[in-house]
């Protein structure tokens, strides 16, 4: 195989690449990109590493969640605060119930660039650039705001950095910390349907937690704060050159725009230049697997994303949907076996049951969500293999964009509160009842094992 550069993947085909009007305006956005310091830090790409390969073995479990696709007014405090409590919210609930330590990712602080599937959209006979993200371009039908502008790149680096800040502020200063749940609290937590189940699980943790300091005379303070990693999809491939370093005393190349870049499906191809870009750096990587996937493919990726074989390295990441998991996944299961790779499986139960309202909206349905995780959960146990993760793009606001849960939101709900410009995603209440039901899920079938052994 060739030799790998940061820039080599230019001399490959790039799918989903803006294009912009001035070259030599772009090379100086990207200039000063790859000048400012970097987002995040080695040692923290080389500690999620270490932690996913741990929930490979079965040992911890990966929540990984946010926004489809940021947005540059949505860089704000209480925005920021609801993601945080409902990542959370979700951890503690999957803790309790799956007795496994939870690791916290992030669908922020860079996730600013969205695929599309056509490079132009048509309105009253007008054709304009399709809305790329904010990384790219401006939502608004206007030819300005639809053309692709490079200072966006830099925009898009502050934008994470003040992120990533006031994340680390919080976590830093307790935020995080076990003793004060109540710290986490969303506005409407009283008012959910499923509420006094969660309650009744934080009492119970903090009595527990209580009466081992008690008896230990102590203070847990391993548990006053807790990790929280950054992830977005690699997408635009020269912002995230931009951001690859050599770092002091280390071999390899990182990306230190975030912690753990993800490869999506429609730039997944073992010969395009997204593939060549990851094959390079020492990130742990996630891949996104839809239903086109063939065995013959991803047996491809895997000897070039991880031809050591190492764990942690891979995060494969099914979006399948509720009606084709179960035809699809086995044989992806078992060709990861017969390639002897180590690698942690991750459920996207949102992207493969995305629909249309007659009305034109996008949305997805609690039920069918809910479907596939179950049946994720157990083609893994059926096959031999474990369903380490989940992945969801949701809301810490109490927005109506997809339809069901405890609430029994319907389709006359989506437009009192629909604010996603890209994808429908869970609100605060649909997410911590999807937790609840995983957490039982998963604890029953681990009560079934006991019972075998």
């Amino acid at each position: 195989m060739k030799t790998w550069t940061p820039d080599s993947w230019q001399q490959m085909p790039a799918a989903q690449q803006p294009t912009y009007a001035d070259p030599k305006v772009l090379e100086a956005a990207l200039g000063r990109l790859a000048a400012f310091p970097p987002l995040v830090t080695s040692w923290e790409v080389e500690r999620l590493k270490q932690q996913l390969g741990e929930a490979a073995a079965g040992r911890r479990f990966l929540l990984q969640g946010g926004a489809c696709a940021e947005s540059f007014d949505q860089c704000r405090s209480d925005v920021i605060t609801n993601k945080l409590k409902i990542l959370l919210q979700m951890s503690l609930v999957l803790t309790f119930g799956i007795k496994r330590q939870i690791i916290r990712v992030g669908r922020f602080a860079g996730q600013y660039a969205k695929p599309r599937t056509s490079d132009t959209e048509i309105k009253d006979g007008v054709t304009l650039p399709t809305y790329r993200g904010d990384l790219v371009n401006a939502p608004e039908f206007t030819s300005e705001a639809r053309t692709p502008d490079p200072e966006r790149l830099v925009t898009g680096y502050q934008h994470s950095a003040l992120t990533l800040n006031f994340i680390r502020a919080l976590v830093e200063g307790g935020f995080a910390d076990l003793h004060h749940p109540e710290y986490w609290d969303l506005d409407f937590v009283a008012h959910s349907p499923r509420a006094r189940e969660y309650q009744d699980m934080v009492e119970t943790i903090s009595d527990s937690l209580r009466f081992m300091e008690t008896l230990a005379g102590i203070q847990a303070g391993q548990i006053s704060r807790v990790d929280f990693f950054t992830s977005h999809e690699g997408l635009h491939l020269g912002y995230e050159q931009a951001q690859t370093r050599k770092v002091p005393h280390k071999d390899g190349w990182f990306n230190l725009a975030t912690h753990l870049p993800w490869i999506g499906v429609r730039t997944s191809d073992p010969g395009g230049a997204h593939v060549e870009y990851f094959r390079g750096i020492s990130n742990p990587i996630g891949i996104k697997i839809g239903p086109e996937m063939t065995p013959e493919w991803l047996r491809d990726l895997l000897k070039v994303l991880d031809p050591d074989k190492e764990p942690g390295r891979l995060t494969l990441i099914h979006r399948l949907g509720y009606r084709g998991v179960a035809n699809v996944l086995p044989g992806l299961v078992d060709c990861v076996r017969a390639a002897d790779h180590t690698v942690l499986w991750c459920c996207d139960p949102m992207h493969g049951n995305t629909e249309t309202t007659a009305e034109g909206l996008k949305t997805r349905r609690f039920d069918n969500i809910l479907s596939e995780l179950e049946q994720s959960l157990d083609i893994h146990r059926d096959c031999g293999s474990y369903l380490g993760g989940v992945h969801f793009e949701l809301s810490g606001d109490n927005v109506t964009e997809c339809v069901g849960g405890a609430r029994g939101l319907s389709e006359n709900d989506l437009r009192r509160s629909y604010q996603s410009l890209v994808d429908p995603r869970l609100n605060y209440e649909q997410s911590l009842e999807m937790a609840l039901r995983v957490a039982r899920k998963m604890a029953a079938m681990n009560g079934i094992a006991k019972a075998r052994i």
